[in-house]
């Protein structure tokens, strides 16, 4: 299956279920979390490829895929922090709702950075990709830290 069909497909059950009129709190959480975890599986190889210690072997194919879908996915959860799910029990704190401003602006600076990632993934530039991925990992982090609970 070719990364726009999936794309394609994924869009679709997003774009499905935020058409149902009421769709249930615990829903939204769910769907925001698989989005989330997703994004956590296409980042995770090229985070490695990225470390400045130990890193996995560059392969710009993967990197290449990989930002493709986190272009997809990285717009994806945020409609899913409706307010209505402030109390369904998430790893999400309570600044996420609180602080809707600089919340809306992290899922903004996420886009941007996996936006530059996809950009220098289709460039030959090894340490620009690995810069790039560094960012979106930042980005990551930043709102992890700011709106999402320590495990």
């Amino acid at each position: 299956m070719k990364v726009e069909h999936i794309v394609v497909a994924l869009t679709a059950i997003v774009l499905s279920s935020t058409v149902i009129a009421q769709v249930k709190p615990e829903v939204l959480v769910k769907q925001r979390q698989a989005a989330m975890t997703l994004q956590g599986k296409y980042f995770g190889p090229m985070g490695a490829m990225a470390r400045p210690e130990n890193p996995a072997p560059f392969n710009a194919a993967v990197v290449a895929r990989n930002a493709g879908f986190l272009d997809a996915l990285a717009r994806m959860p945020w409609d899913g922090f409706d307010a209505s799910t402030k109390d369904v029990k998430s790893a999400t704190l309570p600044a996420a709702y609180s602080d809707a401003a600089k919340f809306k602006q992290a899922g903004e600076n996420l886009q941007a950075a996996v936006g530059k990632l996809v950009a220098a993934s289709k460039g030959s530039d090894e340490a620009a990709t690995k810069a790039a991925i560094g960012g979106v990992g930042k980005t990551c982090g930043g709102c992890h830290d700011d709106f999402r609970q320590k495990p």
